[in-house]
């Protein structure tokens, strides 16, 4: 059976960080998040790497990772542009923002020929996670209907950051260990009592029960999923170039939402004990840092990734 595929999503600037984060060094020798994270996939088994960015930066990624990696797995680039749209739509005027996540993954869909995982580029997120998804992908069937999807499921206390606010999917799951709704919460935050929400900027904050668990925007997807972010995307551009043309995003979760409502997907949550690890703020990368050099003192990464 064909290898399945990682999906990078690397098209987004981080404006909370301030910077680049995806290439800021993290390892010993200038190795950046997305290097641990491509090294767990290859050992899980998967057999690409495409890498969603800006067009402008091909070069610097090319430089920065590409041609290294590109001796012990096949690499492609692809470009989130913001002005490839459906016919008969154009880019309102002043807007810079990329059109989100779901629209980051659609640039990539002739890329794609089989099961597919996607990433981001600044998360780190534990060779467990690579491990269930190609497990899953390797076996999945492409023409099965409803469509079988997977998410690496994060408990939500392994996913926050001392440094300020998160942005995650809270997932509700059945006992099937079938994911039954996903609700994209932007402002999540630690507390001593338990992680909390706020919708209003701080004035109001909402429980979040412990032990919940959430999506790091690590999926695991058949081809059959490009064909519905293609298909919803000139409703989300309706909607949004009427009611907030500037910011509004096409969010990769809520499409999957969409499906499992409309009975065309089944989401299997693979639970996973991994820790987080990501470069939020520009306050994270310390700890960022630590965590990886304590991971290569205790043999789980060598010093020199790639040899």
């Amino acid at each position: 059976m064909k290898k399945p595929t990682l999906v990078v999503m690397a098209a987004g600037m981080g404006s909370r960080y301030g910077g680049l984060k995806q290439i800021d060094p993290v390892g010993p020798n200038g190795e950046i998040i997305i290097d641990y994270s491509i090294y767990d996939a290859l050992k899980a088994g998967f057999g690409k790497v495409v890498f969603i960015i800006k067009r402008e930066l091909e070069q610097t990624f090319r430089e920065v990772i590409g041609n290294k990696i590109s001796k012990y797995i096949d690499v492609e680039f692809v470009y989130q542009e913001l002005t490839a749209l459906p016919e008969g739509y154009s880019v309102p005027e002043g807007r810079v923002k990329p059109w989100g996540t779901g629209h980051a993954v659609l640039s990539a869909k002739n890329a794609i020929d089989g099961p597919f995982a996607v990433v981001n580029a600044d998360d780190f997120y534990g060779s467990g996670a690579f491990e269930a998804l190609a497990a899953f992908l390797s076996n999945v069937d492409c023409c099965a209907f409803p469509a079988r999807f997977a998410l690496a499921g994060y408990i939500i206390e392994n996913t926050l950051t001392e440094n300020g606010t998160v942005a995650r999917g809270v997932c509700e799951i059945n006992n099937n260990n079938h994911m039954t709704d996903i609700v994209e919460r932007t402002k999540i935050k630690s507390f001593p009592d338990g992680p909390k929400y706020t919708e209003d900027d701080g004035a109001t904050w909402h429980d979040i029960p412990s032990g919940s668990i959430v999506s790091m925007n690590t999926w695991g997807f058949t081809p059959a999923f490009m064909d519905s972010l293609e298909e919803g995307f000139p409703a989300f551009l309706d909607k949004t170039i009427s009611t907030n043309p500037l910011k509004g995003e096409y969010f990769l979760p809520s499409v999957v939402n969409s499906m499992i409502k409309n009975g065309t997907a089944e989401v299997t949550v693979l639970k996973t004990e991994e820790r987080w690890y990501g470069v939020t703020y520009r306050e994270d990368k310390p700890t960022v840092k630590a965590a990886i050099a304590k991971m290569i003192e205790n043999g789980k990464y060598p010093e020199i990734l790639w040899k």
